[in-house]
């Protein structure tokens, strides 16, 4: 019996240990693990540099009050920055918590310049900010606030679809008490879909004219997923508050918000805290997962494996076109969309020891480590080919 809420429908395997791209069962199984913790395990499970990290700092200090200043904290928010657009950044615990610190860090600043009543954010619908009570109410879904009432007040949505180079009635949508656009650069739990860069530019356009704050949630496509450090670098927009978590810490909770220089201002003493956000033991292995992913030849490597990642699944498609649909995503965010439900072939990928996750609209996702081997990727094709091979039959 498990004394566990029931909030997750978990599958009957445990494992004991995992090393780099592989995790050992218990049954004594090894998988090739293309879900990494959602994204989370950014190097891989285990990595000899984050293990030393976190024995090196446990001997010396795991926690201590945001009331003291925290040196490893400082060093990583000094890498954050001079790699980014960010002048300032908050740590937090998680990507909700981050979400939810970007939201509040919006809203404050128009309070901070006398106008308390702008504070509405505008979302797409049915994308995914976290799980937290206001998170939730922001990404518009309605599963996710079914029987969570009352509404949290304070939320707009926009539809995008099929990679539209605009968003359709955007600007009939703000309002003059709206404070701020929050979108996904790729959405994830929605079905693996990149906003087109011009979409993004469009989106920092109409901010700038509206004068209104763009945040964009990296939380799941940020350090390094894409290929770039962030995946809006590309389209040259730069944001003004940015939420991240999940590959920051490599499998360590840490999330953060970077905002520029003028939503920080809003930003005063007492106006926002977190009890473990910032801890020097999480802040040291966000620190050894920067210097890491920092590295001259790091995202030129995330960029030529994923780029044969998803040639190859282009010729899957091209293989069985009544299986696949369509190959979706940038770096080693992929989803891979089916004509049917993904259950069944999820299920045949992890009887065969490939582990994946779902997404939203038939789309089965793979996030392998971002340091993967090339014969780890050419390893899961082989799989992904036989389980097509089992269902064409």
């Amino acid at each position: 019996m498990s004394y566990l809420v029931k909030n997750y429908n978990r599958k009957k395997i445990s494992f004991k240990n995992g090393k780099g791209s592989y995790l050992f069962a218990t049954n004594g199984k090894k998988y090739l693990d293309f879900v990494q913790g959602i994204a989370v395990n950014s190097l891989g499970h285990s990595h000899p540099r984050l293990v030393k990290a976190i024995n090196d700092q446990a001997k010396k200090l795991w926690h201590v009050s945001n009331a003291f200043t925290i040196l490893e904290g400082e060093e990583l928010a000094k890498k954050l920055v001079k790699k980014t657009f960010a002048d300032y950044v908050l740590f937090q615990n998680s990507g909700a918590e981050a979400t939810e610190a970007a939201i509040k860090a919006a809203r404050r600043y128009f309070y901070s310049i006398g106008k308390p009543n702008k504070n509405r954010i505008l979302c797409i619908k049915n994308s995914f900010h976290g799980r937290t009570i206001a998170a939730c109410y922001a990404s518009g879904s309605k599963k996710m606030i079914e029987g969570f009432g009352p509404k949290v007040p304070g939320f707009d949505h926009i539809q995008f679809r099929n990679f539209e180079p605009r968003f359709p009635n955007i600007k009939n949508k703000i309002k003059k008490n709206t404070a701020a656009i929050m979108v996904e650069t790729i959405l994830g739990e929605g079905g693996i879909k990149p906003i087109p860069d011009k979409c993004l530019k469009y989106l920092r356009k109409i901010c700038n004219k509206k004068k209104i704050l763009l945040i964009l949630d990296e939380v799941q496509c940020g350090i390094g997923r894409s290929g770039d450090f962030f995946a809006f670098e590309r389209s040259k927009v730069k944001p003004d508050i940015v939420p991240i978590a999940k590959g920051i810490g490599g499998g360590f909770p840490i999330g953060a918000v970077l905002m520029n220089k003028k939503v920080a201002s809003g930003m005063t003493a007492g106006s926002h805290g977190s009890t473990f956000g910032g801890n020097p033991l999480a802040m040291k292995i966000g620190n050894t997962v920067m210097d890491l992913v920092s590295k001259k030849t790091f995202l030129s490597n995330v960029k030529k494996n994923s780029k044969y990642f998803h040639n190859k699944l282009k010729n899957l498609k091209e293989k069985f076109p009544k299986i696949i649909k369509d190959v979706r995503g940038r770096g080693f965010l992929i989803g891979l969309q089916l004509f049917k439900d993904q259950t069944n072939f999820i299920k045949q990928l992890t009887d065969n020891k490939l582990l994946t996750i779902r997404a939203a609209e038939n789309v089965v996702r793979i996030l392998p480590p971002l340091n993967v081997k090339k014969s780890e990727i050419d390893q899961a094709l082989k799989i992904i080919n036989k389980v097509c091979l089992i269902i064409e039959k």
